[in-house]
């Protein structure tokens, strides 16, 4: 998929990180789309993109978002609102997708393995796309723009063993989340991965295939992530959620 310009939704398009995504696809030369839930909110997004009105948070008003897609970016977030975005956003783009596969970037956060409401709700989110049966690289960013001004290596890890709720987890600036989760769309290395996306000190890599690369895929017969702690025993979770996954399981 390497080169591949591809139709791009972004959902989350009008916050911090979802600007940064927009204009690094756009760049990138993809069809970009920003699902926004007005006019209003997408004022200032890079020109060249596309602006559709919707709701991540109602499925029937995500069609015409979704249609012909290639490709989503979610960047969505809400801590105090938690399973209906965290979660709902994910579950709603599925439900609204009807078609071939698409290629799923999702940004959830560094420590979305601990046992938080906000968190769990994340990380429900991640399973939902591993069930999906669509290909999909899961981006759990550290810190957002705490990098010290060398701190520009991208050094990803696996197993979210970091979780003092702090900048001392790992940090990572906005733009360079923008740039993985572009990238990974195109790059068969990025495939069946989740990371804890940091920084360390150094420059910035020109190629990010090796990074990828390196990192283990997730096992295709696990919902969570690869070397993440068993503690969220799908047979304790609620009723609805194990609904959810069969239906996504289903699809795919």
């Amino acid at each position: 998929m390497t080169g591949q310009q591809l139709t791009v939704l972004v959902v989350g398009a009008t916050g911090s990180v979802g600007r940064h995504v927009v204009a690094t696809a756009v760049a990138a030369g993809h069809r970009t789309r920003a699902l926004a839930r007005s006019p209003y909110k997408a004022q200032g997004l890079a020109r060249g993109v596309d602006v559709v009105i919707g709701d991540l948070t109602d499925a029937a008003s995500l069609h015409s978002a979704v249609a012909d897609i290639d490709a989503v970016i979610f960047t969505h977030g809400d801590n105090g609102n938690a399973e209906a975005v965290n979660y709902g956003a994910v579950k709603n783009v599925l439900d609204a997708l009807d078609g071939p596969p698409v290629r799923i970037a999702l940004m959830t956060t560094i420590g979305v393995t601990a046992l938080r409401d906000s968190s769990e709700w994340k990380r429900r989110g991640e399973r939902l796309v591993r069930a999906s049966g669509n290909e999909y690289t899961i981006v759990r960013p550290g810190w957002f723009d705490y990098n010290d001004d060398d701190q520009l290596r991208i050094a990803p890890r696996q197993g979210d063993t970091h979780q003092t709720g702090g900048p001392a987890d790992g940090v990572i600036a906005r733009r360079q989340i923008a740039r993985v989760l572009v990238e990974s769309l195109t790059s068969p290395e990025a495939e069946h991965r989740t990371f804890e996306l940091v920084a360390e000190h150094g420059p910035e890599q020109q190629d990010l295939g090796p990074v990828f690369g390196a990192l283990p895929a997730d096992d295709v017969d696990s919902i969570d992530g690869a070397g993440d702690a068993d503690n969220l025993p799908l047979e304790q979770e609620p009723q609805r959620v194990v609904d959810d996954l069969a239906r996504v399981r289903l699809r795919g």
